[in-house]
């Protein structure tokens, strides 16, 4: 799973099928949707649009959690609007009701293990919950995806994802950051960059992989260089104090 994709939310219908093959052709090879997005077809009509071989790329898509019951429908409608025999990831979008889902999991461990998928995971789930998923059915998500960023981290909660074996994925990782504080500032003018860079470059030094989205393609490229930018270990540390509670997850 390349460790910075390209988000789709909120584009749709041509919009986010020019932007999809824009972001192909800049460099990155995971794109991501999800079935609440209304996009998934514009999305395919990317995946058939590009020269790039399916196997060089990475899709993602969620599952709505009020779909629960229609697990097996709902995928299937995916890969048809994606025009795919498989997703890369397939993620519960977020606890259905707030309780783990279980029996949403289970039918995303059959799709793994029958082909549809390669990989299941969820989206903005607490330890709790995910090891409330294990208890029931020996399995761990592959990928957690949480809102996450400099402003609103949890050391303690991506340690508890190492231990489980869990890639953290950030959505929004810009969201609730401060892009102005002066630690940011300080840091993106001895680099020459953004503070949009440094916040992406602070999430892939600690192996948190990043969605970014942009209809741009000089944003895009922007995004995407953050890969290039290595902060100094006093550098990492300065920007992880920029949250002192830990968030409630």
């Amino acid at each position: 799973m390349p460790l910075i994709g390209f988000g789709t939310h909120p584009m749709r219908g041509d919009q986010a099928t020019e932007a999809v093959l824009t972001a192909f052709s800049v460099g990155y090879r995971l794109v991501d949707t999800a079935t609440r997005y209304r996009n998934e077809a514009a999305v395919g009509a990317a995946l058939a649009a590009t020269d790039l071989p399916r196997s060089d790329l990475f899709v993602t898509t969620k599952m709505p959690p009020d779909q629960v019951g229609r697990e097996r429908l709902t995928l299937e409608q995916s890969l048809t609007a994606l025009g795919c025999d498989h997703v890369d990831l397939w993620l519960i979008h977020w606890p259905p009701g707030g309780h783990p889902g279980v029996t949403s999991w289970r039918a995303f461990v059959r799709a793994r293990d029958e082909g549809l998928v390669r990989a299941v995971g969820v989206s903005n789930y607490s330890v709790e919950l995910i090891d409330a998923l294990h208890r029931e059915t020996g399995v761990y998500p592959a990928v957690n995806q949480v809102q996450w960023g400099p402003g609103d981290h949890d050391p303690r909660f991506a340690e508890a994802m190492r231990e489980r074996g869990i890639v953290l994925s950030a959505h929004s990782p810009l969201r609730s950051t401060d892009l102005d504080h002066p630690v940011l500032t300080d840091v993106a003018r001895r680099h020459g960059r953004s503070p949009r860079d440094v916040v992406l470059a602070w999430n892939l030094h600690h192996k948190v992989a990043v969605t970014v989205k942009s209809a741009h393609r000089d944003r895009m490229e922007r995004n995407l260089s953050a890969a290039d930018l290595a902060l100094s270990p006093a550098e990492v540390e300065a920007i992880d104090h920029l949250t002192t509670m830990p968030t409630a997850r």
